[in-house]
């Protein structure tokens, strides 16, 4: 696609970063773990966000099948609200060069509040599944757009050397949410106060995480967007997607992004049924596994992030993302099926494991925009779409195996793309300056000391 290169200035070689010249004990602190104090509040209402919205994650779908529904329709239902994901995901960086992230994530956050108040004040109650759909497949727009909505404004803000700190710290508080805490805190509500009044009180906790990052983030790339993109909207949303055959190594990563969480995803639909109604594991027990994935995940996101710094990006996703999450995923069907509820430990060490290798995908997220160093925000976007793409794949997957092959069919199919993501990392290569820019950095046992790059876009 033609089209001239619009930037924002580009801060001097020689210049000291603002994330790097914090004022308080604080800011100092913070910057020492790899936070950007100036984006904090941010990640800390990313985490309350993705903790209400992840409190359906560990029983929604079995809650769904006691209703009434059938196995099928709830496969069907994920994956609507998983396509809505995809296309909300995409857009949330195609929207920031129009409006700014921070509106991108306002209008997130108005999504998930009204559409899941029609869910659970209209579609449940009456039992209805053509509301179901509606509300919940709409609500499916609500948490990317606030969510990736502030992956782009992290890493059109954070200076390039510690940019894998930056996403991981991101990929810590998305995950540490949905659905870390919020399966911990549906197992510890639902006897209490049942499962839809524990819905309604997720909400509470969205409301409040997106006030807080919204009301307490002042970094101000937030509030910019790309000059004259407002006189060619069209042009600039579909522009994000010219990328993937102008430069095809984002395409490809992509497409890598894609399978990364397709199989976390599918797992929330399939393993619940599984793990209590074919392998008789009490709610509390899944819960439990569910938990395992995920405290590992988070752990792993942050110190996955913080290593890839100094290591590789490129090859930790390939060999700990792609390799480790394919052999993963097979523990995970076959330790709770050989073992049973009775001795869940090697269960429990499954997950945990799974936990572990899917959190080294995370420099994907710094590796992208390096691939397109000249589009950053439409990496982004292709980033993003992968993201959203994951929803509905991993459900999609369930919803066209398992009927015919199985539980043991549906594993399979996850680890044989996550074969398919290593192979495709491998294309994944940065352009020889950069990598060898890079790669001295390393060697000489510090963080990268890259060039910061400019907040791009394509605008005709």
């Amino acid at each position: 696609m033609a089209g001239t290169i619009t930037t924002y200035p580009v801060r001097p070689q020689d210049e000291i970063p603002a994330e790097e010249r914090p004022r308080t004990a604080i800011g100092r602190l913070l910057l020492g773990i790899g936070m950007p104090p100036s984006l904090a509040w941010g990640f800390i209402g990313l985490l309350i966000f993705m903790s209400g919205d992840g409190v359906e994650s560990g029983y929604l779908s079995s809650y769904l099948v006691s209703t009434g529904l059938t196995e099928h329709d709830v496969a069907l239902l994920f994956t609507i609200y998983g396509l809505s994901a995809a296309i909300s995901a995409w857009l949330s960086g195609a929207l920031s060069d129009l409006w700014g992230a921070r509106r991108v994530m306002m209008t997130g956050l108005a999504i998930w509040i009204v559409f899941q108040v029609g869910f659970l004040a209209f579609a449940l109650p009456s039992n209805s599944y053509p509301l179901m759909i509606l509300f919940y497949g709409i609500r499916g727009f609500g948490y990317p757009l606030f969510a990736f909505g502030f992956l782009v404004w992290v890493v059109t803000s954070v200076h390039p050397r510690r940019l894998g700190s930056a996403v991981g710290w991101f990929w810590f508080c998305f995950t540490g949410g949905m659905p870390t805490l919020g399966s911990m805190f549906a197992r510890t509500t639902i006897p209490w106060i049942g499962s839809i009044h524990t819905l309604w009180t997720a909400l509470l906790l969205v409301i409040l995480g997106g006030a807080m990052a919204l009301r307490g983030i002042r970094e101000p790339h937030g509030n910019q967007h790309v000059p004259g993109a407002e006189k060619h909207p069209l042009r600039t949303l579909f522009a994000s997607l010219s990328i993937a055959w102008q430069r095809p190594k984002v395409g490809i990563g992509c497409i890598v992004r894609a399978i990364d969480t397709s199989a976390e995803f599918g797992f929330l639909v399939c393993l619940p049924i599984y793990f209590m109604h074919d392998l008789h594991f009490t709610l509390s027990q899944w819960l439990l596994v569910l938990q395992a994935i995920f405290i590992s995940n988070v752990i792993w996101n942050l110190l996955f992030g913080i290593l890839s710094d100094w290591l590789s990006w490129r090859g930790t996703v390939m060999i700990g993302g792609g390799i480790g999450s394919a052999v993963s995923t097979m523990l995970l069907y076959w330790c709770p099926t050989w073992f049973g509820p009775e001795h869940i430990m090697p269960t429990l060490f499954a997950g945990a494991l799974y936990g572990m290798t899917l959190a080294a995908y995370v420099p994907l997220s710094a590796l992208m925009p390096y691939l397109a160093p000249d589009d950053k925000p439409a990496a982004m976007s292709l980033l993003n779409l992968g993201a959203g793409a994951s929803v509905w794949i991993g459900p999609a997957v369930v919803y066209l195996v398992e009927p015919s092959f199985g539980i043991f069919g549906v594993m399979l199919v996850y680890a044989a793309i996550y074969v398919l993501s290593a192979i495709l990392t491998w294309f994944l290569t940065l352009e020889p300056d950069l990598q060898a820019e890079l790669d001295r950095a390393r060697r000489s046992s510090r963080a990268p000391a890259v060039r910061p790059l400019p907040h791009a876009s394509l605008a005709k």
